[in-house]
């Protein structure tokens, strides 16, 4: 998996909403995970306003989440993923690629129990 399509990005207000209410949360440090199955794979990547006030830090976040997932390897099965960045500092590109790598075994994990 080397690119990130727009068909693999998670779009559009309802079925973010959505995924939030009924979807399963857990934490793999520094990300928030938010996953639910879902008909094809598709990932939603924040970085919160509220830790990171200006735009040129929240983009670089995004960046490496998104080079994070395109580098690792998608979940078995079909998922809604949401991934939203916590950590007040940020974090390097390979401590970011470890934590996405424990929530796809993690995700895992719970499809084959």
């Amino acid at each position: 998996m080397n690119t990130f399509p727009k068909t693999d990005k998670l779009c559009g207000q309802i079925r973010i909403q959505q995924l939030y209410r009924t979807g399963s949360k857990f934490t793999a440090w520094p990300l928030r995970v938010t996953y639910q199955p879902a008909e094809r794979t598709q990932v939603l990547i924040w970085a919160p306003k509220a830790l990171y006030k200006h735009a040129v830090d929240r983009n670089h976040l995004r960046r490496l989440m998104r080079e994070a997932w395109r580098l690792g390897t998608p979940p078995e099965g079909n998922y809604q993923i949401a991934f939203n960045y916590m950590d007040k500092q940020v974090q390097p590109l390979s401590v970011i690629q470890r934590a996405m790598h424990k929530a796809i075994q993690k995700i895992d994990a719970t499809n084959h129990s």
